[in-house]
């Protein structure tokens, strides 16, 4: 039981990336699926859920400029980023959850994040 994390790349200011979260040994639609990242020094942050109703969440900083979505036949869940900034750069990671309102520490089956830096 894993989600794997990827997608993740080197793009300009302004840029735009498609992460995806593949997950195996479990459907993606059984779950709230969320996404996280990390830059060093600071904590990791959520930074979207999509939960099994179709709702979706976004902190303020990503609002508008980035979209989870499903993809059931495939059994992944996207993140698409717009409008990337150098403060998005960080490692990215997607985890399970019974629910999107559950602390980080409920969320489980993480895998490698995926790197995404944002320089010019």
């Amino acid at each position: 039981v894993q989600l794997q994390a990827s997608g993740g790349g080197s793009v300009q200011p302004g840029g735009a990336l498609r992460l995806s979260c593949a997950a195996s040994g479990f459907r993606v639609d059984d779950y709230d699926i969320g996404w996280f990242r990390q830059a060093p020094p600071n904590e990791r942050e959520g930074i979207s859920c999509t939960s099994r109703d179709g709702t979706t969440y976004y902190p303020n900083s990503v609002k508008g400029r980035f979209t989870i979505s499903r993809d059931s036949a495939k059994n992944i869940v996207y993140l698409q980023m717009r409008d990337l900034r150098p403060e998005d750069t960080a490692v990215y990671y997607c985890a399970r959850s019974g629910g999107c309102h559950f602390p980080e520490s409920d969320f489980d089956s993480w895998g490698p994040g995926t790197l995404v830096t944002v320089s010019s």
